[in-house]
């Protein structure tokens, strides 16, 4: 049994699976399929064609504990998915996030308020994107990665798997540190290796490839290669792989 608010919107050839919930003011395009146990939160707009599987919660309001650094401070508009969106099994998307269209957002991820995500974007198994993160078209986040709150990732950008960006270089737990906080930005086409740390506010030039298990501590130059604990240069990229 399902449950529809009477002002929910429903296009044509939509199907809801069992026990899933659609709150009031929520518009659901033509051809999209929702899963089983699915919770569609008040006023999210769900694109043409979109599959939401089973389990996943979106358009969640985010409820940050009163210690939390992040804090609403503002009223958040509903979550808007493009056209022909996949949003995995047990994902959440919280509200406030952009998704443009033909993205997958796949099983286990979660994806915070105040995400805006391009289209054709591929955010992988389990990985987490914080608030006030941007990432660019076509740019792919292997599984288990983690994209700290204020983080830029361009167009073709590559994460590999379990890659982590960090945001804040304090060590106390001052409030000074609330106005410093930035996280990595990724310019367009830059791949990054498996496992890898980029430190609070590097940026990753273009084309640059981040080798496996680097730790970035400084900004990097275009089209190089660089490796290591701290990562340095290595060699430029081969021209033949280059955007």
């Amino acid at each position: 049994m399902n449950f529809i608010h009477e002002t929910a919107e429903i296009g044509e050839n939509t199907t809801v699976g069992h026990f899933s919930v659609i709150e009031e003011g929520a518009k659901i395009g033509d051809n999209v399929r929702v899963g089983n146990r699915v919770t569609i939160h008040a006023g999210a707009i769900i694109g043409d064609g979109t599959t939401i599987d089973d389990g996943a919660v979106v358009g969640k309001q985010p409820k940050p504990a009163k210690t939390s650094t992040m804090q609403i401070t503002k009223e958040i508009p509903p979550l808007e998915l493009g056209k022909e969106c996949t949003i995995g099994a047990n994902t959440i998307v919280y509200r406030g996030a952009k998704v443009g269209e033909s993205t997958l957002i796949a099983d286990l991820a979660t994806v915070r308020e105040d995400v805006e995500i391009g289209s054709y974007v591929i955010i992988g198994r389990n990985v987490t994107v914080e608030n006030f993160v941007t990432i660019g078209d076509r740019t792919k986040i292997q599984s288990n990665s983690y994209i700290t709150a204020h983080s830029t990732l361009e167009d073709h950008v590559f994460i590999a798997p379990c890659v982590t960006t960090t945001n804040d270089n304090f060590m106390g737990r001052t409030e000074a540190r609330f106005d410093k906080i930035k996280g990595a930005i990724v310019k367009r086409g830059a791949r990054v290796g498996g496992a890898s740390i980029i430190l609070p506010g590097i940026t990753i030039a273009e084309e640059t490839f981040v080798a496996a298990g680097a730790i970035v501590t400084k900004d990097t130059e275009e089209k190089t290669v660089i490796k290591g604990f701290p990562a340095k240069f290595l060699k430029n990229v081969p021209e033949e792989e280059l955007l």
